[in-house]
């Protein structure tokens, strides 16, 4: 649940900060008459974003065992991409999130209306689809949906009533702390995610060495305790994993880290030229 619930409250308040950054540049300079135009591409990004979770779940149920394994993996892969370049992004983004939302919502009014609702889609329908991904790969080692399906429902609503508050001035967040603590623990969420589509691979027979172990932890980590189910649900991690499966756990996970947590370097002001002293030349 943890997993998804994560899942869902970081799409979900990216997606929810572009909404309040969109509605509250249009209140304040009076354009109360676009909202309904933003309301319009928020809506059309939810029922495309469900619409491919259903598509999803549907093909992923149509296919044989082979098929379907193979299908898991890449959806597992794209899903590590995918949540790798968000975390990245958003770490930069977070400090210039407004102006550049500023610009492009002038832009958009300017041009006119389809613009603003193109604009709105396009902010949520990313976020969108990247969840209902997100989602699709992190449940597929779960025995059930309901629970990781009620984790990432409770994060979306609490992703909605921070932006709500966020645009009521009812509370302040640092955007930076958050998205770099959201995604140190979603560089470990994206690396089970990851060993995940390596097992699948495996099981498909695309890869070898299914059944050579690297180690087993059965003993003080078992599958069907509340700590292992635990584990297993938020990072993936098994108590009998595969060697190549913790290769790519930790291929992927350690230089991720380090990227991330390196000190982001910001570029100088350059100074402004001073006049020259030296002595001119006479003419």
């Amino acid at each position: 649940m943890f997993a998804s619930y994560l899942i869902g409250l970081r799409e979900g308040l990216e997606a929810a900060l572009v909404v309040s950054v969109l509605v509250a540049l249009l209140v304040k300079s009076d354009r109360r008459d676009r909202l309904p135009l933003v309301w319009a591409g928020v809506g059309a990004a939810l029922v495309l974003s469900i619409a491919f979770g259903a598509l999803l779940t549907f093909t992923v149920a149509h296919l044989e065992y082979r098929q379907q394994e193979l299908f898991e993996a890449v959806t597992s892969l794209l899903a590590t991409v995918f949540v790798t370049w968000m975390i990245f992004w958003m770490r930069g983004a977070a400090r210039t999130i407004s102006g550049d939302l500023r610009a492009k919502l002038s832009e958009a009014l300017e041009v006119g209306a389809i613009a603003v609702v193109v604009m709105a889609f396009l902010a949520v329908a990313r976020e969108g689809l990247e969840t209902a991904l997100l989602f699709f790969a992190s449940v597929q080692g779960a025995t059930t949906t309901a629970v990781p399906l009620i984790g990432i429902s409770l994060g979306l609503i609490t992703a909605v009533l921070l932006g709500w508050a966020i645009y009521r001035s009812a509370m302040r967040i640092n955007l930076t702390k958050f998205f770099t603590w959201t995604g140190l623990l979603l560089i470990l969420v994206a690396a089970g995610i990851f060993k995940y589509g390596v097992h699948d691979l495996q099981e498909a027979a695309v890869l070898p060495g299914l059944s050579s172990y690297a180690f087993d932890i059965s003993g003080v980590l078992p599958a069907d305790s509340w700590y292992g189910a635990l584990l297993a649900g938020m990072f993936n991690i098994t108590p009998q994993p595969s060697v190549l499966e913790t290769v790519a756990w930790a291929a992927y996970a350690v230089p991720t880290l380090i990227l991330f947590l390196r000190p982001w370097r910001s570029r100088p002001t350059p100074s402004p030229a001073t006049p020259s002293t030296d002595p001119q030349p006479a003419g």
